[in-house]
């Protein structure tokens, strides 16, 4: 099973530029989308021509904003939205599909934004959305992805010197919330593969960054370590699909 995640930077501008034929190339089971900018009817009318999946959509309260969406081929036990606090939930950033073994989570991380103006709120965010996926995990093993909106490590962003705590998703405070995800047991899966590769997942469309290949690996799998080490055989940065400033990630379970 591959299970694929995309932040799409709206999903009604990157079917017209080729989705249909990327999701084919990407033969994937389940598809988590992030950044939908779309109400969950304009998701389904927008996806009508991809057959074969399961569609289920979590969208903001602000149209065109934000937005996740979980496509699947087998049909979840159950799928949930946001989780559960108010203050997060109006903008439609956590999707929640329950599997007979594992929970999946697609999630959009706020980003800290211009001059870090949102960061107090990001600080917030970590530690709730935490606090939620600790919870899932007493019930079934955890595999969470999405657009995480931080380049953990120096490793992860092509100018980490110039960047820290300058720039949203490179602050200590961002790169603590990534910290505590993994300090509670959750295992980065492309680092639990590939813990020296150079390789990254988003590039700002200014200054020709992505021929440049100046970019930021903030794009995750990030599992609970039994389901990592024992079910997952493979992570992947799929940076030659275009389409969307983010490129997809994946990941191979059996």
């Amino acid at each position: 099973m591959r299970i694929t995640s995309w932040n799409v930077n709206g999903l009604r501008a990157v079917m017209k530029k080729g989705f249909a034929d990327s999701l084919h190339a990407l033969q994937s089971d389940i598809v988590c989308l992030q950044e939908t900018k779309a109400q969950d009817d304009q998701v389904v009318a927008a996806l009508e021509g991809v057959d074969g999946y399961h569609v289920y959509s979590n969208s903001a309260v602000r149209k065109g904003y934000s937005g996740v969406a979980i496509l699947a081929r087998e049909q979840p036990l159950a799928v949930r939205a946001d989780i559960g606090i108010e203050e997060h939930d109006q903008e439609g950033r956590v999707l929640t599909a329950e599997f007979a073994d594992h929970y999946l989570v697609t999630v959009y991380t706020p980003n800290s934004g211009n001059a870090l103006v949102r960061l107090p709120y990001r600080e917030t965010w970590d530690r709730d959305f935490l606090a939620f996926i600790r919870n899932l995990e007493q019930h079934k093993p955890v595999l969470m992805c999405g657009d995480f909106n931080v380049a953990h490590r120096d490793i992860d962003l092509a100018r980490p010197k110039p960047n820290y705590n300058k720039s949203a998703g490179f602050t200590q405070k961002e790169i603590d919330g990534m910290d505590n995800i993994i300090a509670a047991g959750f295992v980065d899966t492309f680092r639990h593969f590939y813990p020296d590769t150079v390789k990254y997942s988003w590039w700002s469309y200014r200054a020709g960054a992505r021929a440049k290949n100046v970019g930021w690996r903030i794009d995750y799998f990030l599992g609970t370590s039994d389901l990592v080490t024992s079910r997952i055989d493979d992570a992947a940065i799929h940076n030659d699909i275009p389409g969307s400033d983010h490129c997809p990630v994946s990941v191979d379970l059996r």
